[in-house]
């Protein structure tokens, strides 16, 4: 085998995912669901595959949890453009006298459904085709959901989604236009994930292990190498938005693994954007800050009930992850950011005058955490800001077409 499994919790190794499957996703020694692969590679070979041009995250197939290549699937993702905004530097410049360098990660560019989860999507229907998973179940708010249902439909295995009632109809259309089936519970996400875990146990279905998925973390991690093949470094600072949190433990799980061959590859700063109407973290590391971040400060956030947001898909009001992300983001001495929600359209009109690209609401939350970043002092001279933005405004109609109106 070319990886095994390690538990977080008590260390105990576990052989593979089949075996991994085969125990619900839970350490047999202990019971926790967090376990992290590790790999029997020679990372010096990393070296070779950054000078080369990538076609999607398959590239680092070495250090990818799958056995056999004809058991890849693949739309062409995870290998995108990074693109460099200079009219954000002009901004940062004129607005802020900040000489910076703004590259943006532009998810909507990926090959499968145009997000930010299209290659743990990929890796999943892989590692369950490899395993003869056969049949899938998950509580989303959107993203995920969507790009699950393209690629396991891709190798004929049932998915059943449950969603809370906020997701859009959008949303809920591309699902199902996959041929999957998607149940619209009549609650918030937390109602959703319970539903799920319900039709877990009582039809015996193999669930989403959620943002600490191993599955999911793999493929995310795959950032860390596309930064290094596309910009020759890491970036100083790292924006994203934040609604569970599986991109910030990737990236702290891709530069941990390559650490020993690369010990001058360091984190970036962690700036995790979510907006005033959904604003758990945020509002858990402003309490924890003010407290000097005493001992168990993770432990304590607070719980938004039934979020009302446009932003579906960032709608998750109880922040189940904040113990595993804040952590990494006090490492990494980044923050978490609070934007308005109300400057959304203008940020979206922004970027379709400057790069004629229409982004959706989630990956303006993004862009807009730089904006706030600048205002907070948070961004300096000679940094390289790296914006991971999520997704387009295809599945956002609504949104879009405010972004739009009177051209």
């Amino acid at each position: 085998m070319k990886y095994t499994l390690i538990c977080k919790k008590c260390g105990a190794v576990i052989p593979s995912f089949k075996e991994w499957f085969e125990e619900n996703q839970v350490c047999p020694k202990c019971g926790s669901n967090h376990a992290e692969v590790q790999y029997h590679a020679d990372y010096r070979q990393l070296e070779d595959l950054l000078a080369k041009d990538a076609d999607s995250f398959w590239h680092y197939f070495d250090y990818l949890p799958l056995e056999h290549k004809e058991n890849i699937v693949t739309c062409k993702e995870g290998a995108i453009p990074i693109e460099e905004w200079d009219f954000l530097e002009r901004y940062a410049k004129e607005k802020h006298n900040i000489d910076c360098r703004v590259m943006v990660y532009r998810n909507d560019l990926n090959g499968g459904t145009n997000t930010f989860k299209d290659v743990a999507a990929a890796l999943a229907a892989a590692i369950f085709k490899e395993n003869g998973i056969k049949e899938y179940c998950i509580a989303s708010t959107g993203n995920t959901a969507t790009a699950y249902s393209k690629y396991l439909s891709l190798v004929g295995i049932q998915f059943t989604v449950f969603v809370p009632d906020c997701v859009s109809q959008d949303t809920i259309e591309a699902i199902q236009s996959h041929g999957q089936k998607v149940v619209v519970c009549q609650g918030d996400y937390a109602f959703a994930k319970k539903q799920a875990a319900d039709f877990h146990h009582n039809h015996h279905v193999l669930i989403s292990a959620g943002n600490i998925d191993p599955i999911r973390v793999e493929a995310k991690k795959t950032m860390v190498f596309e930064f290094l093949r596309q910009l020759g470094k890491m970036p100083d600072v790292y924006i994203q938005a934040v609604s569970g949190g599986t991109g910030p433990i990737a990236l702290d799980k891709g530069v941990r693994e390559i650490r020993d061959f690369y010990p001058e590859i360091t984190l970036p700063q962690m700036y995790l954007v979510q907006q005033d109407t959904c604003d758990p973290m945020v509002q858990a590391w402003e309490t924890a800050q003010k407290k000097g971040f005493p001992e168990g400060y993770e432990k304590n956030y607070p719980v938004i009930p039934n979020p009302q947001t446009i932003v579906s898909i960032l709608s998750t009001g109880n922040p189940g992850m904040f113990p595993i992300i804040a952590p990494i983001v006090k490492k990494s001495n980044g923050t978490f950011l609070r934007v308005e929600e109300s400057k959304l359209i203008d940020w979206a009109k922004l970027v379709k005058k400057e790069k004629n690209v229409c982004l959706g609401p989630a990956s303006i939350v993004c862009l807009g955490g730089f904006f706030k970043a600048l205002e907070d002092n948070k961004i300096h001279n000679g940094q390289t800001i790296l914006i991971n933005t999520g997704e387009g405004a295809d599945r956002a109609r609504d949104f879009a077409a405010k972004v739009t109106e009177n051209e």
